[in-house]
């Protein structure tokens, strides 16, 4: 089953007075990109929060974000006394500090140690890591059954792409030995025409080696075989059971895909197939740009 790289899921729980929230959200990224925001307070859990994301995701950009609303007094922070009354001192004697008023006073809060952690610090980060671990696991179930929702869609796109290609490849196939044999009739009968003109009898063996030459550069056997062995190899990807990773896989494979599609336009002159090859080089650069969404 295939799985989408965008996806969204949250989840929240109200503990002794507190209320936690996480939520996660991801995008494309060929790679992937943890990018972990908390309260400040509990930063030292970002390295756990993300080495359980990295467990369960493995490609694209997951940005979580968590916050915690303490309700309790306890989650009160003491006012430094000391500290404030140096900042006032410092204050009073500045030109301007007649303009101290109520609002700049208030912004004394945020400099540096104003305010004293809460009480009972190490608790309270205990307590956010109990509440936050069980969180991430229901958000990441929410954004992944949004994931697999969204890859259903891109897989059966994946599969039409897949069916056109390989019904392009049996015309293909089927057109190839015909270009040669055209070509025969046309050679001998233009050989044959100069020939009467010039009164000169046709030496078989030159137009046998001339056919043979031909056939040797528009020869694209060995193209269609390597392109239905990718395109086998395509269709047993999409049929893998689970959500296994293949984005960065499905995506090397188009590009072979490409590389033989390539070829077998440049080699064959035929205008039916250039036609057909035209098709299958679209249904692959679609494929291509699918890649870039799945994880």
């Amino acid at each position: 089953m295939i799985r989408s790289m965008t996806g969204y899921g949250e989840a929240s729980s109200h503990v002794d007075g507190t209320h936690y929230f996480l939520e996660a959200r991801s995008l494309n990224n060929k790679y992937l990109k943890a990018v972990i925001r908390l309260p400040e307070e509990f930063q030292a859990l970002e390295a756990e929060l993300e080495s359980k994301l990295r467990e369960r995701i493995n490609r694209g950009t997951v940005t979580i974000t968590a916050s915690c609303t303490d309700e309790a007094g306890a989650a009160a922070r003491e006012i430094n006394v000391q500290a404030v009354q140096k900042y006032l001192d410092q204050i009073r004697r500045l030109p301007d500090a007649q303009l101290l008023t109520g609002p700049l006073l208030s912004s004394l809060l945020s400099l540096p140690g104003v305010l004293l952690p809460a009480a009972h610090e190490e608790e309270r980060i205990h307590r956010a890591r109990a509440a936050f671990a069980p969180l991430l696991d229901r958000a990441l179930d929410g954004l992944i059954v949004m994931r697999d929702r969204e890859g259903q869609g891109v897989s059966a796109d994946l599969e039409a792409q897949r069916q056109l290609i390989a019904e392009r490849l049996v015309q293909i196939t089927g057109r190839a030995p015909e270009v040669v044999s055209e070509y025969q009739r046309r050679l001998k009968a233009r050989i044959e025409q100069l020939l009467r003109e010039a009164d000169v009898q046709l030496e078989v063996g030159d137009l046998i080696r001339e056919i043979a030459i031909y056939a040797e550069r528009i020869d694209i056997a060995e193209e269609i075989s390597r392109l239905g062995g990718h395109l086998q190899q395509f269709q047993e990807m999409l049929s893998l059971p689970g959500a296994k990773p293949i984005g960065r896989t499905l995506d090397f494979l188009a590009q072979e895909m490409l590389r033989e599609a390539n070829t077998i336009a440049s080699k064959s002159p035929d205008a039916s197939i250039s036609r057909w090859t035209v098709d299958v080089k679209g249904a692959i650069d679609r494929i291509k740009e699918q890649a870039a969404n799945v994880e």
